[in-house]
């Protein structure tokens, strides 16, 4: 299944209100969300039948929209209810979303007031983001050369497509490295995130993670700090330099995508996966499972 191009799989995706056979969902080639990147979207983690945390997802979705500029036409509760048909459409128990809201074909240039908000949902089968064994040994990351922007110059609250570009070359480029991804600065030239996920370093059993005031605060990075207060662990959100980094002697980063994933080495520093780390994913892992007796 992991070989099949996304435009040839057999499924069902949920397109503007009604589910559609997978290979019949296609937008035209002048879709604004395309060429000026007027797209907002989610991912979302499908665990024993139930997804995981979709209303606070399902509300960043809109919270991006309207960020960009659009409101997407419909509420968040028919949202939900689409994201739940697709699971079951798909006859999915465990997996991933792809909720997706973007500007139509009906203008084309950098003012399109006018174009339909178009939404989609789609979901398939994922497994962990890096390699299971990676996970708790730890991944090697590169330093990306792009630096995640100013609040200034970029809508850097919403989960929107086109600030993932510079995402995407950073990953590529750590790939051909041999690194399985990057940690991005920001424009100031502090630690920010990594291509997909956020981060965090830990020193004498204390937590550090930056302060989210240029890149995405990610749902499952507050689920881990809460389940990381749970446990007594003291956490300090701050502006970290990059030459502190040799001062951590544990890393890990965290994400819808990527869970909860030790880090061993960003550029020339090393870390070594220990007990909170370890402790983290345990704990992360037990929290995303369906609790029994639940509605």
């Amino acid at each position: 299944m992991a070989d099949i191009p996304f435009d040839q799989r057999d499924g069902w995706i949920w397109f503007n209100g009604e589910l559609k056979p997978w290979k019949d969902t296609k937008i035209h080639v002048l879709t604004h969300g395309l060429h000026y990147a007027s797209c907002v979207f989610e991912g979302e983690r499908l665990y024993g039948g139930e997804i995981f945390k979709l209303r606070e997802h399902t509300e960043r979705l809109f919270k991006s929209a309207e960020i960009l500029g659009f409101k997407i036409p419909y509420t968040v509760d028919e949202i939900d209810e689409a994201c739940r048909q697709t699971v079951k459409a798909q006859g999915l128990t465990d997996g991933y979303l792809r909720p997706v809201a973007w500007r139509g074909s009906e203008m084309m240039g950098v003012s399109a007031q006018s174009n339909r908000i178009n939404v989609a949902v789609a979901a398939w089968e994922w497994p962990s983001y890096f390699d299971p064994e990676q996970r708790l040994k730890g991944i090697r990351m590169d330093i990306a050369d792009y630096k995640r922007p100013s609040p200034e110059t970029a809508p850097c609250k919403s989960k929107a497509a086109g600030l993932y570009m510079i995402c995407t070359i950073s990953k590529h480029a750590a790939e051909a490295k041999g690194y399985a991804d990057a940690m991005m600065l920001d424009y100031r030239g502090y630690v920010a995130e990594a291509t997909g996920a956020n981060m965090f370093f830990v020193k004498d059993g204390v937590i550090h993670t930056p302060t989210p005031d240029c890149f995405l605060d990610g749902i499952t990075r507050r689920t881990v700090m809460d389940l990381a207060r749970k446990r007594g662990f003291e956490i300090v959100e701050r502006h970290i330099k990059p030459e502190e980094l040799d001062g951590f002697s544990e890393c890990f980063i965290t994400g819808t995508a990527a869970e909860v994933t030790a880090v061993a080495e960003i550029g020339p520093h090393r870390f070594t996966p220990g007990e909170i780390t370890k402790v983290l994913m345990d704990d992360y892992t037990a929290e995303v499972q369906p609790k029994k007796g639940a509605a």
